[in-house]
């Protein structure tokens, strides 16, 4: 698929969730989606599948979704799924939530950690990424059972990797070279 057909597909996205006035909520939910199709194996496999028709893989995408998420959210992943582009969701997303961010100015912080975050830290966090980079950062959670603790927050290009893991690599690094 294109860059012009990926831009295209987040387009109409993001014209769709502006206009029903629910664009920061299916932002989230499209992104949180995207990433769990991507950490799924089999479920990627059911949504690509060609041999399963289009009427399946929406069926399966409002069974996952459906009281879960905004309809409007419901609706874009059946959008490209039933579009035949299931392959490209995760990169359809993410022109869709810089489209989104950038309509608002704020980055986009993805944020690596273990368990959820509850609100107040997700809160916290995107308070403190805001003076860090200064402009709003809209802070996107990934739960990755690799993460042994702390987290991983991707700002761009921008890696700041605040785990247990590179903590005590770098502990072991320190000791060693003295």
């Amino acid at each position: 698929m294109t860059d012009a057909s990926i831009d295209g597909y987040a387009a109409a996205l993001f014209e769709i969730a502006r206009a029903e006035k629910v664009l920061g909520r299916v932002q989230d939910e499209l992104f949180r989606f995207s990433r769990a199709v991507d950490s799924a194996p089999e479920l990627r496999s059911a949504l690509t599948d060609p041999a399963a028709t289009a009427d399946a893989k929406e069926a399966l995408v409002v069974q996952l979704l459906e009281g879960r998420a905004h309809p409007v959210s419901v609706q874009l992943v059946n959008l490209v799924v039933g579009g035949g582009k299931a392959r490209e969701l995760t990169r359809i997303v993410d022109a869709f939530v810089l489209r989104a961010t950038t309509a608002g100015e704020a980055a986009v912080a993805e944020v690596r950690v273990a368990e959820a975050m509850t609100e107040e830290q997700r809160t916290r966090l995107a308070a403190v990424l805001t003076k860090v980079k200064g402009r709003p950062v809209d802070v996107k959670v990934i739960v990755d059972p690799t993460v042994l603790g702390g987290a991983v927050t991707t700002i761009g290009d921008e890696v700041y990797d605040g785990t247990v893991r590179r903590r005590l690599e770098t502990l072991r690094a320190n000791l060693t070279a003295g």
